[in-house]
């Protein structure tokens, strides 16, 4: 058993060893059953063998009862007795309490250590998801991001996207000519978004020192991987930002990691908890980011499990590549039930000794149907399969422990102060400013030309000789000379009546001809 996650019991009885291979954990997975059923524990207790066998862990509390895997499960719990007869009908015969290295993390920094990222790292794909934008806002969002990274304006929080669209909006004119039509009614429609996040607290996931993946991917010194919780009870509240921010973890995991091929065992698992928020109105290029994530990440030692309440939740192209699967029971209320339970039923290769169909009906609390990949990734024979019982406490833990455990964490203190280095905000202010002190220094400049031309002219006035018009029309006429002379004669000649006979007589000569 030391090559795999020892999951439960059986066959008859429930005597036989279900367990996970370490070996194709890497293969992905899925957890689903209707609300109630287990899939909570079933979640904790593979967190717990994972960590056992040195695979660092990451998952989400949605619930807020996982934080209970820091500490050691304990003999006056009201459920111990169960526990312990269970253990035996399975052959869990070293079943122990024990506590788990845990680290835990909140997007909003109350409940953990904060998970921070950039607005640059996270792009316009998934930050158009995140705000749901249309394709027209997505385009101008995407100009945003690039003319900041040609310019060299970082953007690492949310008031520099916000800066960088209103610089958008008045240079508009300019930009569009190379990058494409950029409407006002875009831009404001992307800045009421950004207002709505903020509302939801999501600003505080914007920003530095952003996570490094190295941090979630510890082991103890005795071997243990550390289980990465994330809180994520009062995250739910806004379930966009709590899909998104997930899927932007995988898909730095997936672009970060180096190819390790078909390691041993994973480097780290990454349980996706609540997964048909992902999906849920996704556009067809996030779900194939998805997909393309899924079918590649493997090779980099990565194993993804998907918790939902029912299959369908998950597209079939992602649905295809989950080879590890735990199946607690399916309501079949509805005619859209019966139908969704049969077609789940269908994707488990059968077991003689009962109907697939019917055990995914009938399982009780804390019984699955399970199948898992056998030798050469060929997946195994569906077995009805009594889940084994955690090790470590069921349920949540104080918020005074919550706390010591956060203070005892290898990365305490690393996150938690917020760092605001320049970036387009900045920048942007600066050359506001600048452009501010030039404009009025210009003008004062212009002010200060226009007093000293008015003194100028003051000064004229009163220490000059007043020079009078009809002096300057006098001083014009003497100025000429015989030409001058000459002129006034014959225009006094032309006023008398001699003037006029010779002005007729021209007259005449030009028109009698016609």
């Amino acid at each position: 058993m030391s090559e795999t996650i020892f999951m439960g019991g059986g066959g008859k009885d429930y005597a036989v060893h279900q367990g996970l291979l370490l070996k194709y954990a890497n293969r992905h997975g899925l957890v689903a059953g209707a609300t109630g059923t287990g899939k909570t524990v079933t979640l904790q207790i593979m967190a717990e063998g994972f960590a056992s066998a040195g695979v660092p862990v990451f998952l989400s509390d949605v619930k807020g009862d996982l934080s209970g895997i820091a500490r050691a499960g304990s003999e006056a719990f009201k459920l111990h007795d169960a526990f312990t007869e269970r253990a035996g009908t399975i052959g869990f015969e070293d079943y122990a309490y024990e506590a788990f290295p845990v680290t835990f993390w909140d997007l909003f920094g109350q409940q953990g250590h904060p998970i921070r990222t950039t607005v640059s790292e996270m792009g316009p794909l998934l930050l158009s998801r995140l705000l749901e934008l249309t394709n027209a806002q997505e385009g101008v969002l995407n100009i945003a991001v690039r003319v900041a990274d040609e310019d060299g304006m970082p953007l690492l929080d949310l008031k520099d996207l916000q800066a960088m669209l209103v610089w958008l909006g008045k240079n508009k004119s300019e930009l569009s000519l190379r990058y494409g039509n950029i409407s006002t009614a875009s831009i404001g429609a992307i800045q009421r978004q950004l207002l709505v996040l903020e509302n939801q607290g999501g600003a505080q996931f914007f920003g530095e020192p952003a996570l490094e993946l190295t941090d979630i991917m510890r082991t103890d010194p005795d071997g243990r991987g550390r289980i990465n919780i994330l809180a994520a009870d009062k995250l739910m509240s806004a379930p966009r930002l709590y899909a998104t921010s997930l899927l932007w973890l995988l898909s730095e995991l997936f672009e970060e990691l180096p190819e390790v091929g078909d390691p041993d065992k994973p480097r780290l698992v990454f349980f996706f908890d609540e997964a048909h928020l992902l999906f849920d109105d996704a556009p067809k290029a996030l779900v194939d980011k998805v997909e393309q994530v899924a079918r590649l990440i493997r090779s980099k030692g990565v194993g993804v499990y998907f918790v939902t309440q029912n299959p369908a939740d998950v597209p079939e192209d992602i649905l295809g590549q989950l080879g590890n699967r735990i199946q607690h029971a399916l309501r079949a209320f509805t005619a859209k039930d019966r139908k969704q339970l049969k077609q789940a039923s269908q994707t488990y290769r059968d077991n003689p000794r009962f109907s697939t169909e019917d055990a995914i009906r009938e399982v009780g609390v804390g019984e699955a149907v399970t199948s898992m990949l056998q030798s050469k990734g060929a997946p195994g024979v569906v077995e009805r399969t009594l889940i084994r019982p955690p090790s470590s406490q069921l349920g949540p833990i104080t918020a005074a422990q919550r706390q010591d455990v956060i203070n005892s964490s290898p990365i305490a203190g690393k996150y938690e102060a917020l760092k605001d280095r320049d970036s387009a905000y900045e920048i942007l202010r600066g050359r506001a400013a600048d452009a501010a002190e030039e404009a009025e220094k210009a003008e004062r400049l212009e002010v200060e030309a226009k007093d000293a031309e008015r003194e100028f002219k003051a000064g004229r006035r009163y220490d000059s000789e007043r020079v009078g018009k009809s002096t300057s029309r006098k001083d014009k006429r003497s100025s000429g000379g015989f030409g001058d002379v000459l002129t006034k004669m014959v225009v006094k000649e032309l006023k008398g009546t001699t003037g006029r006979r010779i002005v007729r007589g021209i007259l005449g000569g030009l028109f009698k001809g016609r």
